[in-house]
């Protein structure tokens, strides 16, 4: 029987086969034993695990938070000092230490410090959000520019997440022109994903559909109807076998297209094959450049999958990516995040639910905001809203320029006052200067976090 989970492609099971809750049915029936309760089912241990790893992560402190904190009430205790211990103990003027006591008091207000940092991340969220890159709170955007790893799911994240036909190869004698045209009239009454592959294919090539009598889908093996009075077979190896069809030259080609990730049929007729159709799951046009522009961010990444290994590697290898994993399950992904947590900051990017508790466990989560399922969303940090990877990068350059704004204004903040504090105690500073040095700074930081706008 042809079973399809979350993925495209439908899996294979016959019996004594383990299946999840949830999983779709593409023919037939089946009795099924139930072997876990609903509070220890796969869908359940998902969230729980999300929730374990949101649990695990720390709240960040910010420096100015924890500056701040401190820097007031020492200003405040310095200005009271100014103020009164030249007149108590050195006989000085009243009213000209009171002054530069007030005068101090204007500089080292921190105004222009405390401002700069939620000025310049607001600046960089909106951005952000300009650029269809919705991220939940200033901490993410900061963390970006740490990444060191990214994980990346492979379906609906790299991949379309929609098979299409990738290779046609005729065989023996048989006309290429005849070959697609029998083979896109069977896949055209079959609603298998793989038949539909090949039949948009044709469609889209302009290939003439035949009429089909005596049509009868085979489950788990493919589709047979007749053509012209002839009969034919379009389906899987196991149906090849079983018809007795397999030679050693046709079991190489077919293993070499396998090992590239992609799902073979055959046009088998009724003493030869007719044709071989390969269909994979395409990488989107972006997710080639995404990686490149990762790399070259200095970004190392990693893809996790539940697809077999064979189709990680050819996928992984086709895309530039430079680790890959398969039949991996949730709890197997949100392992792999925690390995490469140890190296340094990670990021997780997925659209599924199988991804939430990975994408919670990063230290940056990124979901695809158009096809991603409203767990992946609600669990991620990110959202990228046209579901294109070249999103990240683009993140990862804004939270760069982000930090290097906050510095600029945190150096720019407390190198202005430190100015006017010591113009203040050698009596050469104003109130007006004071007021400058205050409402001047707050200015500067202000305009110089706006700029991130135009990022």
């Amino acid at each position: 029987m042809g079973l399809q989970q979350r993925v495209d492609l439908p899996v294979e099971k016959s019996p004594g086969d383990s299946v999840f809750a949830g999983t779709i049915n593409e023919s037939g029936s089946f009795e099924y034993r139930v072997t876990a309760l609903a509070n220890n089912s796969t869908l359940a241990r998902i969230i729980h695990a999300v929730e374990a790893a949101q649990g695990s992560r720390a709240p960040t402190q910010r420096f100015v938070d924890q500056f701040a904190r401190w820097y007031t009430p020492v200003v405040f205790g310095v200005a009271i000092a100014v103020a009164l211990l030249p007149p108590l103990f050195m006989g000085a003027a009243w009213l000209d230490w009171i002054y530069r006591a007030l005068v101090l008091l204007v500089v080292a207000c921190p105004c222009a410090l405390v401002i700069s940092t939620p000025v310049s991340i607001v600046s960089g969220l909106a951005a952000a959000a300009r650029h269809g890159i919705l991220i939940k709170g200033g901490v993410y955007l900061e963390e970006g520019r740490k990444l060191r790893w990214l994980a990346l799911d492979k379906t609906g994240t790299i991949t379309h997440g929609k098979p299409a036909q990738t290779d046609f190869v005729t065989w023996g004698n048989a006309l290429a022109s005849d070959s697609r045209s029998i083979a896109a009239s069977l896949a055209a009454r079959s609603d298998h994903p793989v038949s539909k592959a090949v039949a948009q294919a044709a469609q889209t090539d302009g290939v003439a559909l035949l009429d089909v009598a005596e049509f009868n889908a085979l489950p788990g093996r493919g589709v047979q109807g007749q053509i012209n009075g002839a009969t034919y077979h379009l389906g899987n190896h196991r149906m090849l076998e079983e018809l007795g069809q397999c030679t050693p030259e046709l079991e190489q080609r077919i293993a070499a297209l396998e090992t590239a990730g992609k799902t073979v049929v055959m046009l088998v007729g009724a003493k030869a094959v007719h044709a071989l159709f390969a269909v994979a799951d395409t990488i989107k046009d972006s997710s080639r450049t995404a990686i490149a522009e990762l790399h070259a961010l200095g970004i190392n990444t990693m893809m996790l999958t539940g697809d077999n290994p064979n189709t990680a590697q050819a996928i992984a290898a086709q895309a530039g990516i430079d680790r890959a994993q398969g039949n991996l399950l949730p709890d197997d992904k949100l392992r792999e995040v925690e390995q490469l947590a140890r190296s340094g900051k990670v990021g997780m990017v997925g659209d599924g639910i199988n991804d939430a508790p990975a994408l919670a466990r990063a230290d940056v989560g990124f979901a695809m905001g158009a096809a991603g399922t409203d767990t992946a969303i609600e669990t991620a940090d990110v959202a990228l809203m046209d579901d294109n990877l070249r999103k990240i990068p683009t993140f990862v350059r804004l939270s760069r320029a982000t930090a290097q704004v906050l510095m600029q204004n945190i150096v720019l903040a407390l190198g202005i006052k430190a100015v006017f504090l010591v113009l203040t105690f050698t009596g050469q500073a104003t109130m007006w200067m004071a007021v400058f040095a205050d409402m001047g700074a707050s200015l500067l930081v202000v305009g110089n976090g706006l700029r991130l706008l135009r990022k």
